[in-house]
């Protein structure tokens, strides 16, 4: 889609220099500009910056809308971008698992979902990436790994560990033990097998992701953990250069990368929830200790903008504030200068919101409409 010839944007509450303010804007080849051209009245409307999102599953639903139904990845690909788009979300990184679970997690389906978004890239709004959810336990894996990593551009990597929960559903969970295995086309017994021989490499396996770091710092590639326990796992991966601790599951994790001036990232659904779906740590209580750095949209993307509002609503920290957890500290972590904020020269990545009723009903994404509904259409076309 072509960018949109220049307009002005007027009357709106904007979010600019860390508060919300009737602060015109220009959108301009792309950019963000403080040339004249022609007005459009917002009245009524708030102007943020669009939404970065570090870690969302959500587009699972669009390549296999039940575990058996997988569908064409192109065509999946530009239905969760749709979806994207109408939640304000501008860049977003999938987070697709290489993991010694196989089926939707395995290696060929992590390099399949690379090949198909760099096929279809350049004709996607929003701007897509792909997060590397790399299991610890595939170490005879590493060297396609980081092939793959390096010929699709991929950028960011989290190591995580899914050990812990296979053993927890064998002890205690056996239902969602076969469920699981169901998933996969394997018996329980079958999926135990695998977890056991993935369980043989432990020894190995702390020398072989210091090793395999090593490799992607020389990619660029920034690097983070997930699911941090304990303060000796966070520091183990500080240790190798991956800083970043998304979904910490303890308080101790959480401060641990605090202190250590660590970017700590937590899920959107946990906040408009009011904690965990799986029982671990509130991520709004993280928050109102000033622990949290950036929200995710973890399995639903709606849940990002849902969570600035909600955040404000409980007085737990401002909008602004708020709106900065999904847009501004998500570029900073990433070095993406050039978005979350909407400062004159940035690229026009914007979500424009209904005050009233806090729907997204434009998305402009590097100054291109995206999405585009409610009454905001009518004023754009009228």
């Amino acid at each position: 889609m072509p960018q949109i010839a220049p307009l002005r944007l007027t009357h709106a509450r904007t979010l600019i220099g860390g508060g919300l303010e009737d602060h015109p804007l220009t959108i301009s080849d792309g950019r963000i500009s403080d040339r004249t051209a022609r007005e459009i009245d917002l009245s009524g409307y708030l102007v943020l910056p669009g939404i970065i999102d570090l870690h969302g599953d959500g587009f699972e639903r669009h390549l296999s809308p039940r575990p058996s139904a997988p569908f064409d990845r192109t065509r999946a690909l530009a239905s969760a971008a749709a979806e994207l788009a109408a939640n304000g979300i501008t860049t977003a990184w999938l987070a697709q698992s290489w993991s010694w679970e196989g089926a939707h997690r395995s290696g060929a389906a992590a390099t399949a979902l690379m090949q198909a978004l760099s096929r279809a890239k350049t004709s996607l709004l929003p701007d897509m990436r792909l997060q590397l959810r790399l299991e610890t336990h595939v170490i005879h894996e590493h060297d396609a790994v980081v092939e793959a990593v390096a010929l699709h551009g991929v950028d960011f990597v989290v190591f995580n560990n899914h050990l812990p929960e296979a053993q927890e559903m064998a002890n205690n969970r056996p239902d969602r033990l076969a469920q699981w295995a169901a998933q996969t086309k394997r018996t329980g017994d079958e999926m135990m097998a695998i977890v056991r021989a993935a369980e043989a490499q432990s020894p190995d396996v702390p020398a072989a992701i210091a090793a395999i770091a090593t490799r992607f710092a020389g990619l660029a590639v920034t690097m983070g953990s997930h699911d941090d326990d304990t303060h000796e796992t966070r520091a183990f991966y500080r240790s190798i250069g991956a800083p970043i601790s998304e979904f910490p599951t303890t308080l101790a994790a959480a401060r641990s990368a605090h202190a250590a001036g660590e970017p700590v990232l937590m899920g959107a659904p946990n906040v408009v929830r009011g904690g965990s779906q799986t029982g671990n740590i509130a991520a709004e209580d993280l928050i109102r200790e000033g622990l949290v750095d950036a929200l995710m949209s973890d399995y639903y993307y709606p849940a990002l903008s849902q969570s600035a509002f909600a955040l404000s609503d409980r007085d737990t920290c401002t909008l602004p504030r708020a709106w900065d957890m999904i847009s501004g500290a998500p570029a900073r972590i990433m070095g993406l200068a050039d978005r979350g904020h909407l400062g004159t020269g940035a690229r026009a990545d914007i979500a424009v919101v209904n005050a009233d009723t806090r729907h997204v009903e434009m998305t402009l994404c590097a100054g291109r409409i995206a999405h585009l509904s409610g009454e905001l259409a009518r004023r754009m076309w009228a």
